[in-house]
């Protein structure tokens, strides 16, 4: 009796699929519902730490719906108090109070001056924006390495490594280039949250690896995907109202 049942516990074996490696595709999909939910609410703060030691700390609310509409208004400190960012599609403005208008913005430029750009915070939107391929990283077992290459010039970098946890496909870290190989920044994903049934990052450190003693820190305080604003908080005529 032995050998059949020994035949047939094999057979059983060989029957289970072989659970195949994410694609790119699929991480870059996962990366941006976890980055960038279609619709939410959020209340965010940025802390940019200089060169020289000072700080600067920011407190916003945040306001997305879909994949191509979103508001922020800045609530601290009082010096940007009024101010307002708005991307629609491609394009990205800032309102500015004391003007009574909004300028526009590129999406490299820094944001507040610290070491995210506008399109890190504004524009999460990897599966548009980039070509990927998923590569073997020896030293990182227990992580899925993502190369990601610029298809547009809305990308937020021309090249980006980003490093996904196998376990649960959380990122934990990403390194942002030229399209010539020069590094730019390094990311840290950090703190963990369930937020409404969303886990995601709670916090994330991006340092300047042009200007090593500059980094900025952004965590998220609340964020709310149980929503579905209204088309016309993201009108440009709104914006300073």
């Amino acid at each position: 009796m032995r050998l059949p049942l020994l035949l047939t516990a094999a057979g059983v074996l060989l029957a289970i699929p072989a659970v195949a490696d994410p694609t790119a595709e699929e991480l870059m999909k996962k990366y941006d519902q976890l980055m960038g939910p279609e619709n939410f609410e959020s209340v965010a703060r940025m802390t940019a730490h200089r060169d020289d030691g000072s700080t600067r700390a920011y407190k916003m609310l945040v306001l997305k719906k879909g994949d191509d509409k979103l508001r922020l208004t800045f609530q601290e400190p009082a010096a940007v108090v009024g101010q307002e960012m708005l991307r629609q599609g491609d394009n990205f403005w800032v309102y500015m109070p004391n003007l009574k208008r909004a300028i526009r913005l590129a999406n490299r430029e820094s944001f507040q001056g610290g070491d995210f750009n506008n399109a890190d915070v504004l524009r999460v939107k990897y599966q548009a924006d980039y070509t990927g391929s998923v590569v073997a990283d020896p030293a990182r077992a227990d992580a899925w390495l993502l190369e990601l290459k610029a298809k547009t010039t809305n990308a937020s970098y021309d090249k980006i490594k980003l490093w996904m946890r196998k376990a649960d496909l959380q990122p934990v870290l990403g390194e942002y280039y030229t399209a010539s190989g020069k590094l730019l920044r390094k990311a840290e994903f950090s703190e963990y949250k369930n937020f409404g049934g969303l886990t995601r990052p709670g916090k994330i450190v991006m340092r300047n690896m042009l200007a090593t003693a500059r980094y900025s820190e952004m965590k998220w305080d609340t964020l709310n995907t149980n929503i579905n604003p209204p088309p016309t908080k993201f009108l440009l005529d709104d914006l300073g109202k």
